[in-house]
């Protein structure tokens, strides 16, 4: 087993909110696929263990539906999680439920509001995961710790691999971008705390929310951001379909991160 490194900055907090409401439709379950079993254990669990294990993350906000927070309390005691600092209900959106999650830090944790921060210098920082990422590392979230304290916002993405085509209605190709400036996005997306508070809060005062598909572009839209990509891994995926899930299954069985 291998021992996660100590705390970048003991002054800051970091929490994560971990998105687990989402239905699943193309994984064709009935249950939920952040809850499908994997490798022994609910696949959120394994996203969730990652963090709770993690030195630099202080707190953890789980994001589920309301049939599912019974199910969510029952986790936190089966796996003896001591970092959950609550469990909120999520939206019709991603982004919903992110606001949720971000609201439910703003309004418990005292640490990460205290007005004495921004004098200090001390930057706090959330990361925001897919519940369905359950293949996420200690690397992946140490180097966005440290992109996050450099740039104030950041998100695990990997270089494609693959040409890509940009096509019209009727599925023509009508121009293929570059590649070498071309990144996958994943998650952990992170960001300053204040930063990404603002954002949102400026998302939900305008009607307009299209367009709108992760987090690192409610902060470009609103507060003008520039995201730096900090490398990831490509067995970071996201397990949408059954295909993932047997992939995901290999990943897991190779990974060295701390199993409860």
């Amino acid at each position: 087993m291998k021992l996660n490194a100590a705390k970048e900055d003991e002054m800051c907090m970091n929490y994560a909110i971990i998105l687990a409401g989402g239905k699943g439709s193309r994984m064709k379950s009935a249950v939920p696929k952040q809850f499908m079993e994997l490798n022994g254990k609910p696949m959120v669990c394994h996203s969730i263990d990652t963090f709770e294990h993690n030195s630099n993350i202080d707190g953890i906000v789980l994001v589920t539906s309301s049939d599912y927070r019974e199910y969510m309390e029952k986790l936190i005691q089966d796996y003896s999680y001591r970092k959950i600092i609550g469990i909120a209900e999520g939206g019709a959106e991603r982004y919903d439920s992110v606001y949720v999650g971000l609201n439910c830090i703003r309004n418990s944790s005292r640490d990460v509001n205290n007005a004495n921060n921004a004098v200090s210098g001390v930057q706090n920082n959330i990361f925001i995961h897919d519940g369905a990422r359950p293949c996420v590392t200690d690397n992946i979230i140490n180097a966005c710790m440290r992109d996050v304290m450099q740039y104030k916002a950041c998100v695990a993405a990997v270089p494609v691999k693959d040409t890509i085509k940009v096509v019209d209605t009727d599925g023509i190709a009508v121009n293929t971008p570059d590649r070498s400036t071309l990144w996958q996005i994943q998650t952990p997306q992170v960001f300053e705390y204040g930063l990404i508070m603002e954002a949102y809060d400026r998302l939900y005062a305008d009607n307009d929310k299209s367009g709108i598909t992760d987090d690192a572009m409610v902060s470009e839209r609103y507060m003008h951001t520039k995201v730096k990509m900090t490398l990831s891994e490509y067995t970071n995926i996201k397990a949408t379909t059954p295909e993932d899930i047997l992939v995901t299954q290999i990943f897991l069985s190779q990974n060295t991160k701390v199993s409860m």
